[in-house]
């Protein structure tokens, strides 16, 4: 019978004297359509898929070719968004960059940030060039503190960045000469599909038009806002420029060639594994001032925060992107232990909601600072130099 993770076993596998290595969660995925359905990758730059070969035994006789369907950054990102979308269950801490100042934006730009989205966590630029209340964010306590944390002195990012411990920063905006913190991440995910069937096939297809509108006369639009255009010779459009009708929406146009994207792929498996480092989580410190108690309570804590967060997003049927529909089929979880690997049990997303809720407990109880958990998002605004970077970008209204 698999062991099951408490309390006790986390805050023992992550104290300081620990030779406990960390866990494992292996899962085989299967596409909605069944084993062998096509599942659409990432695409890069030029239409590029991340391809790779990796070694599925260490009894082959050579690599296997994969497909990463989903690599490391993009699960850290799904991994925050689960706890985002979840916050009020999970309470952890939030601040809030609200953008209603600036005023009216197109409609399909988010009206908030939230710091479970920046994209350099607690070393974010949206962070950096805000204000709290009528103060730069950066000269406040609360600012000083979470630019100030390293991962030895790491009590501001419990209070109100988490996730940062977990899924790693570098804090390279702030210029050469200020602080440059770096933290590698200790929870490592990312989706593969093995063996696939081919990766050149392009979807091909045609846009159709009910009046097949066709002609050879100029169209004037500006390509930044295109509600007007007009047609023929002398017609004029502000900051308009020469285009075709097919840029308005118009006529029949074929994806041939380079314009045609790149397929979905038909793999033999696809599988994800999430690994978290006991290792890396044990660098961390809460720093001067707390015990090794409280220190291995903050770690034991970031990992039920990992696992649940892995539950909510991952435990069950979840969709990356159109034609990137998974299921989990088949879940082993190993515990890396002193004494060797034991299968553990990660149980339902019941389980993993009422281990953070203990660790978070325990936490408290041994003095970990936990400022932001279980409160009210912090809201913060822009600065005049980022609001004006957002109107330069979208000067667009109505």
């Amino acid at each position: 019978m698999a062991n099951t993770i408490n309390i006790e076993t986390l805050l023992a596998g992550c104290a300081d004297d620990s030779f406990d290595d960390g866990l494992r969660i292996d899962t085989e995925l299967q596409p909605l359509a069944g084993p062998g359905g096509p599942v659409k990758p990432a695409v890069y730059q030029g239409g590029a898929y991340q391809m790779d070969h990796r070694w599925a035994s260490p009894a082959d006789d050579k690599p296997t070719p994969v497909v990463v369907i989903d690599n490391v950054p993009s699960q850290a990102n799904r991994l925050e968004e689960a706890i985002r979308r979840h916050r009020s269950s999970i309470k952890a801490p939030e601040l809030v960059l609200d953008l209603a100042g600036v005023g009216n934006l197109p409609v399909h730009l988010p009206r908030r940030l939230s710091s479970l989205e920046f994209p350099h966590r607690n070393a974010d630029a949206y962070l950096r060039d805000a204000r709290l209340g009528e103060d730069d964010f950066t000269r406040t306590d609360l600012g000083r503190a979470v630019f100030g944390a390293t991962p030895q002195a790491c009590g501001p990012l419990m209070a109100w960045f988490p996730q940062a411990l977990l899924y790693g920063f570098w804090q390279s905006h702030l210029g050469k000469k200020r602080q440059n913190t770096k933290h590698a991440r200790s929870w490592v995910s990312e989706i593969v599909g093995w063996n696939p069937g081919a990766t050149e096939t392009k979807v091909l297809g045609l846009k159709g038009d009910p009046l097949n509108l066709s002609t050879e006369e100029t169209v004037t639009s500006n390509p930044d806002d295109r509600m007007d255009w007009t047609i023929g010779t002398g017609a004029t459009v502000e900051g308009g420029k020469k285009d075709r009708l097919s840029e308005m929406g118009h006529g029949q146009v074929p994806f041939m060639g380079d314009e045609a994207t790149a397929a979905a792929v038909s793999f033999a498996r696809v599988t994800q594994r999430a690994t978290l480092s006991f290792a890396q989580l044990r660098r961390i410190s809460l720093g001067s001032g707390h015990s090794t108690e409280a220190d291995a309570a903050a770690r034991a804590l970031l990992v039920a925060l990992g696992l649940h967060a892995h539950q909510l997003a991952f435990g069950r049927g979840f969709a990356l992107r159109s034609g990137a529909e998974l299921r989990p089929a088949v879940v082993e979880a190993t515990w890396l232990g002193a004494n060797g690997d034991e299968p553990c049990a990660l149980g339902d997303l019941d389980v993993s909601a009422a281990l953070l809720t203990s660790a978070v407990t325990y936490a408290t109880s041994v003095g970990v600072p936990l400022d932001g958990w279980g409160k009210e998002p912090v809201m913060l605004t822009p600065k005049e130099n980022l609001r004006k970077a957002i109107r330069a970008t979208w000067p667009l209204v109505g």
